[in-house]
């Protein structure tokens, strides 16, 4: 680029050109010279005159001079006065503001030797920052390095530009250009500094290259650079980043031996590296190390204990180090240290702890920041507080903190679980209107709520509006349309776009290999299957455990277990062990063919791989057998599950009770279904997703009966079976609105309650003290045609009892015998137990006579609430010889009995007794869960504590 000058045409120059003409002889010619001369200087003679005129300092005059900057002028300049570096500045600087000129790569390298030996390193490090700015490329840095070597060589001077430039690299993070610089350094017998090669490591491991930090770090040794306490730091950093903790141990005490003392940074490193490790006694052991070395912890130090704590949900340990760290009169506890403890327990599900360390860290005067805000939001969608995790990303405007891509995309993610996937769109178009661009992750994740609410062709649309937006799918983008359109049944959209896939260079992806085939697989497309698997294969991308286990079951869902076994085999000889899954289709798959004899050998197999069989496996075992009519062998499984502490599942209770009534088993059927239902395993199994959680207002009917009807179906199930479990599962949890509800939903698709249908709502009314409401179903129950059994009256006399309507109670109590009822022993308990409460013992013993005289035995249920009172009536002697008339009719007592005596003795002080209690509790075996007898003279238990409910004992089930 060139400058122009104006400077003949001027008047005022002319006029000066007439006067000099004037003016003594004697006056100097140098500084007063005709410019019509200029026009005869060749470029000889005018880089001279720059140069004379640079050296005085009269730059002004240069700027007078009628001539056009060049990159051979320049340069010219340069290198005659590359030994005076102040007019070399000032020229090139005068230079760097002409309009059209700027200098090139060869005139900056110039300035910065020339510099750099002036000791001028501000200016010289300026400078290169200039260059390093416009030459990021591999070829403009091999270029510059190659011309920094020339002038180097050509003026003889310092090799400091060489280390700066490595250092400037190596800050502004441009780390391939500094390794370059470095690696050719030492071919011109160059070194670089220490400081440049520790800025060097330190960003390298920022960036996670952890290996090419170690290789410099061998590199620098090699050339007999001698590290300091800072590049021991960065490398125990380094090790303990890679989770080579042993490693950066060893260099800690390698750092020692050479005369250095680690400082706390790299005690930190150290604790960070077994943190991340899950490690967390040698974490605590770095700290003993710390205070044996005199180094004291900083706000860093207890941060990472809080942090490794939190990974391992140990939320107590987590709070008691921000505790101790409050302690330290040295420390302020800061908002990461809050910020970590509190998204721990977000994490944990303790969102009522995590808004209390909120509401703590507020009252200490600290402030909200994006990072907190982001965890509330985050542990109030994962466990179902939408409306809260709103009410967060509000309140953050409020505190002038800009919710980002992550809090919108948590809340999109929760919307889309619960199907509300349109509010999911309005809120990324509140994102687009804030200007906050959508990523991929977003995209994902309104792709996959459309595919969980079956929006197939919607997904596929966004999936193209994705990609016009120049957003490119990832991995997880091409599998989750891939599996959607499995779902939808399009084989041949499925191919398309597994070409598609294919062609975005996912070929060696096991997680986009391991969808195809499973999508094959469902389709029962098993030819398709293994050619899919074979070109895994051949594109180098090894089949796991996963794609295994797929391809195995699939041959197993088709019938041929045959294949499936040889799969297996396969697997093993790549040496990959089966897993429980595996194990569990295979089981399912010799049902399926009926080779269930050599069901036998594969849990002897599973067992010899240190395998335990998991509910489902007991649960294929159930299926197969109830399959088979082999109803004994099911029962065995089943109550060697539940001896195992193993619930069983909505299926597994459906597969029995649908067994026994195919078989015309009824009241089996009915009694192992009351036995069996739990609001936990109702809610707890996958197919009942879309139930609310207890803690929310609406039910949503319609998706509940939609999912039940898919379990039905999914499972080969009897409806009204699967119906009566969820309707029993509501009413144990208390929610017998609900449970109402749902009975609406499902009488609109044709089912008919039975007797198992009231008799739950009943109990469930009763239970929860509406006994009107439970009387009034009754009625409707009659006016069905359906005849209430013992059953529904002992939940009708429970209710009555409960809810201080003891007379009513009785009074129904004595017309069973008109409705054609025999009382039972849980009719008596509940009777005995309603007037033990009262203090009427007299009353409950007159029952307990009775029940002798029907021919009924009393239970431990019976005696336990006779005991417990006459210990609430002080007659513990009694109670004493209750308790030996139980034993002689050969009914044995249970904690509850054994608690009942222990605090009946414990309100008279008798000591000695209660060692007798205690002695032979352990004789029986029943110490378990009981307090010691040295305790049990300082409690005092409530009125009702430990009182025995006659429908939380296990003989009340009906």
């Amino acid at each position: 680029m060139l400058r122009y000058s104006s400077i003949s045409r001027h008047p005022r120059f002319r006029f000066l050109s007439q006067t000099s003409r004037k003016r003594s002889i004697h006056r100097s010619r140098i500084l007063h010279w005709k410019h019509k001369d200029e026009y005869k200087l060749n470029q000889s003679e005018l880089l001279e005159r720059i140069c004379r005129i640079a050296v005085l300092g009269r730059f002004d005059a240069i700027d007078r001079l009628y001539f056009d900057y060049s990159d051979e002028l320049l340069d010219g300049v340069l290198r005659k006065l590359r030994l005076n570096p102040n007019a070399c500045l000032s020229f090139f600087r005068l230079a760097s503001k002409q309009q059209n000129f700027r200098p090139n790569i060869k005139s900056y390298c110039k300035i910065v030797h020339i510099l750099s030996r002036g000791r001028m390193f501000v200016e010289t490090k300026a400078y290169l920052n200039e260059l390093v700015g416009f030459c990021q490329t591999k070829s403009s840095v091999s270029l510059v390095f190659d011309e920094l070597v020339r002038v180097y060589r050509e003026f003889s001077f310092s090799p400091t530009v060489f280390d700066m430039i490595l250092k400037i690299y190596a800050v502004k993070g441009y780390t391939k250009n500094a390794l370059f610089v470095f690696d050719n350094m030492s071919k011109y017998g160059c070194s670089p500094s220490l400081r440049s090669c520790n800025s060097l490591l330190s960003n390298l491991v920022k960036k996670g290259e952890n290996y090419t930090a170690f290789h410099v770090y061998d590199q620098m040794i090699r050339v007999g650079i001698a590290p300091d306490v800072f590049t021991y730091t960065i490398i125990v950093n380094a090790y303990c980043k890679d989770g080579r903790v042993h490693k950066a141990l060893d260099l800690v005490k390698e750092m020692e031996n050479m005369g250095f003392e680690p400082n706390v940074v790299t005690y930190n490193s150290l604790i960070n590296g077994y943190v991340d490790v899950g490690e967390m006694e040698a974490a605590t052991g770095v700290l003993r190390l710390m205070s044996e070395r005199g180094i004291s912890r900083n706000v860093v130090t207890y941060t990472l204990l809080i942090k490794g704590y939190c990974k391992q949900g140990k939320m107590n340990e987590a709070e008691e180090v921000l505790r101790d760290m409050k302690d330290e009169p040295s420390l302020i506890t800061d908002e990461l240290a809050y910020g970590v403890l509190l998204d721990g327990y977000c994490r944990t599900g303790k969102i009522d702890d995590a808004v209390r360390i909120q509401n703590e860290m507020l009252s200490v005067g600290l402030k909200m920041n994006s990072f907190i805000c982001n965890s509330l939001i985050n542990g109030y969608c994962k466990h179902g507080h939408v409306f809260k995790a709103e009410r967060v990303v509000m309140n953050m405007e409020v505190l002038h903190l800009k919710p980002d891509s992550y809090s919108y995309n948590t809340l999109a993610n929760r919307y889309c679980r619960e199907g509300r996937v349109s509010d999911a769109f309005k809120l990324c178009d509140e994102m687009l209107q804030k200007g906050i661009e959508l990523t991929v992750l977003t995209y994902n994740t309104l792709i996959k709520g459309l595919c969980r609410v079956g929006a197939f062709d919607d997904a596929l649309h966004l999936w193209c509006l994705m990609q016009s937006r120049g957003v490119a799918p990832d991995e997880v983008s091409c599998c989750t349309l891939l599996d959607g359109i499995f779902r939808m049944g399009d084989f041949e959209g499925a191919l398309k776009l597994w070409k598609d896939v294919l062609a975005r260079g996912f070929t060696k992806s096991k997680f986009a290999f391991n969808t195809m085939i499973n999508g094959l697989c469902k389709m029962r497309k098993m030819v398709e299957a293994e050619e899919i698997f074979g070109k895994m294969k051949d594109l180098g991308c090894c089949p796991d455990g996963m794609t295994y286990r797929t391809l195995s079951d699939g041959y197993c869902k088709v019938g041929d277990v045959g294949q499936a076994f040889k799969v297996k085999d396969e697997m093993e000889r790549e040496g990959i062990s089966p897993s429980i899954e595996m194990y569990n289709s295979l089981i399912s798959g010799l049902f399926k063919s009926r080779e269930f004899s050599k069901v036998k050998n594969l849990l002897v197999e599973m067992h010899g791989r240190g395998l335990t069989p998991n509910i489902v496996t007991h649960g294929a075992l159930i299926a197969g057998w109830c399959k088979e009519g082999m109803l004994d062998n099911a029962f065995k499984t089943y109550f060697a599950m539940t001896e195992k502490g193993l619930a069983p599942n909505v299926i597994i209770c459906s597969t029995l009770v649908s067994s026994l009534y195919r078989f015309g088993r009824i009241d089996e059927a009915n009694l192992l279904l009351q036995n069996m239902v739990d609001f936990d395993f109702i809610l707890g199994h996958g197919c009942f997703e879309k139930f609310p959680k207890p803690d929310r207002k609406h039910l949503h009917t319609e998706k509940v009966v939609n999912s039940l009807d898919e379990t039905a179906k999914r499972h080969f199930l009897p409806n009204n079976i699967v119906y009566n479990i969820a309707i029993a599962g509501l009413c144990k949890s208390g929610r017998v609105d609900d449970a109402k509800k749902v009975l609406s939903g499902l009488l609109l698709r044709g089912f008919i309650p039975d007797n198992f249908t009231y008799c739950t709502l009943i109990h469930g009314c009763s239970a929860a003290g509406n006994v009107n409401e439970a009387f009034n179903i009754r009625d409707e129950m009659l006016k069905k045609g359906l005849v209430p059994n013992i059953t529904t009256y002992n939940a009708l006399i429970n209710g009555l009892c409960k809810s201080g309507n003891l007379d009513r109670a009785v009074r129904l109590f004595y017309k069973l015998h008109l409705k054609g009822l025999a009382p039972n022993v849980v009719t008596f308990n509940t009777l005995i137990d309603g007037y033990c409460k009262i203090g009427n013992t007299d009353e409950a013993f007159k029952l307990k006579d009775k029940m002798i005289e029907g021919g009924i035995s009393l239970s431990v249920v019976t005696y336990t609430t006779l005991i417990n009172g006459l210990c609430m009536q002080g007659d513990v002697e009694s109670s004493m010889k209750l308790l030996d008339q139980m034993v002689e009719a050969g009914v044995d007592p249970n904690i509850v009995t054994y608690r009942t005596l222990v605090q009946g003795f414990a309100r008279c002080g008798d000591i000695q007794k209660i060692s007798k209690l205690y002695d032979e509790m352990h004789i029986r075996g029943l110490s378990s869960g009981v307090i010691s007898h040295e305790q049990i003279c300082l409690t005092e238990p409530s009125k009702d504590k430990g009182r025995p409910d006659m429908h939380d004992m296990s003989e009340a089930v009906y």
